[in-house]
């Protein structure tokens, strides 16, 4: 591969080091979510059931770090319990008790949410992008095989056949940085709305828990 790198243009160069960016970038993605989302699958059950098996507020919450280190059911009980803090004066924490925690419990869900999706788009666009990348290289390195027949002046083999093998491995090194990045996104996908729909279901059980004047945390 190093060969090949020194023997490309400028182009050539360009299309494997974008590829290589892509590639890292990516499973450096992998590793780092497939390790949280791991964790965050197996703490997750255990953390859900040792709060709701708590007697009172104050042993729930402080359950919650050991048992949830990565942070998926602290927010939503943070936001649970400021829903009487705030003064009457903004806009915030004016309503009805009831509004003012459904909004809490959401805005603290969408948050958990979205840092559970970080780095999905990044997968979805180098899954989508780059056996286009790849391809480019290969057609590119398929046109300067051609312009190096025309300079000839004739037809060998050997013009052909180095280049064009060369340029072909343009488009493998593309599906290879692709197939990866592509299988992490959805198997990835199907855990972050597993781990959605548990904590949707635990914001719903919070809400309804503190939704009445009382009791308050």
């Amino acid at each position: 591969m190093m060969e090949l790198f020194a023997r490309a243009d400028l182009v050539g160069r360009s299309v494997a080091l974008m590829l290589l960016l892509m590639s890292v970038v990516s499973w450096v993605l992998i590793l780092r979510k497939g390790w949280l989302l791991q964790r965050a699958s197996r703490d997750l059950p255990l953390a859900l059931a040792a709060f709701w098996q708590s007697p009172d507020w104050a042993v729930a919450s402080g359950r919650l770090p050991a048992l949830d280190p990565v942070g998926l059911l602290r927010p939503l009980v943070e936001a649970a319990l400021r829903v009487d803090a705030g003064s009457g004066s903004t806009l915030a924490a004016t309503g009805e008790r009831t509004a003012r925690l459904t909004r809490q419990l959401r805005d603290a869900l969408t948050d958990v949410v979205r840092r559970l999706q970080t780095g999905q788009v990044w997968l979805a666009t180098v899954g989508a992008t780059a056996p286009f990348v790849g391809l480019l290289g290969t057609v590119w390195g398929i046109h300067e095989a051609l312009s190096a027949i025309g300079s000839e002046g004739a037809m060998r083999i050997e013009l052909v056949a180095g280049p064009v093998g060369e340029a072909l491995v343009m488009t493998a090194a593309g599906l290879a940085v692709a197939l990866p990045a592509v299988l992490a996104y959805n198997l990835m996908g199907r855990r972050i709305a597993r781990l959605e729909a548990d904590l949707e279901g635990f914001a719903h059980d919070l809400r309804e828990l503190l939704a009445p004047a009382g009791p308050h945390p």
